[in-house]
């Protein structure tokens, strides 16, 4: 049998969360859902659109799945609080992998994950629940991402990291290993870190300086 979902939002994001599940035989994208208060449209690409605040009543929690492609705005929290309450609600959240993700078969994955194309996850890692990982990111062996975390594209995170929860590592972000990133860190395009980051710390820009050393002096 489909897995039939509701998708929440009507924006660019689900429409490309849409554009998966159309795509996956096994799923069928039943309708969307918004806030009572940003309820503009009576449908969004041939689905019917309702309210958030109705939604039991017009699709049911034992027959429906909850799919909440909802971005980093506030931190994530916007993405967790409407993922608490859907649970709340007692809906299963839906869990999108791309099949042209490499995700080793150690790895541990919570509920309500998007990963897209083209993700490596090596062995040990574990992601927790109500995460994103656009497309093209490589995740090093033994890290852990936590719940409610954003991961942008084409980030590299080195072996045995550890992601905090609510946690923003923006485009072509590098991260080396063994290092421990607070919750609620936010970590802008580009970014590189090597060392541990504090509780809701921001980190911007990287702009490499020679040393007065050699590289055979060196120690990596």
């Amino acid at each position: 049998m489909r897995k039939k979902v509701v998708v929440f939002g009507t924006g660019q994001f689900a429409d490309v969360a849409a554009g998966y599940i159309f795509n996956s035989p096994e799923v069928e994208l039943s309708a969307f859902t918004v806030d009572q208060a940003f309820l503009r449209e009576d449908t969004f690409l041939d689905r019917a659109v309702v309210a958030f605040e109705s939604i039991e009543e017009t699709h049911p929690p034992d027959e429906y799945q909850l799919f909440l492609p909802i971005s980093y705005k506030q931190m994530n929290r916007l993405r967790e609080e409407k993922f608490l309450r859907a649970k709340e609600m007692g809906y299963r959240l839906f869990s999108y992998i791309s099949p042209e993700a490499h995700i080793d078969p150690t790895v541990e994955l919570g509920e309500h994950c998007f990963i897209m194309e083209d993700n490596v996850l090596q062995r040990g890692v574990s992601v927790g629940d109500n995460c994103i990982l656009w497309s093209g990111n490589h995740i090093g062996h033994h890290t852990t991402i936590k719940n409610h975390c954003f991961i942008a594209s084409h980030v590299v995170v080195s072996g045995s990291v550890t992601i905090g929860n609510g946690s923003f590592l923006g485009v072509n972000a590098t991260l080396r290993d063994n290092i421990n990133v607070a919750p609620r860190t936010l970590i802008g395009a580009g970014a590189l870190i090597i060392e541990d980051t504090e509780e809701e710390s921001v980190h911007v820009g990287s702009k490499a300086k020679q040393l007065s050393k050699r590289s055979t002096e060196v120690d990596i």
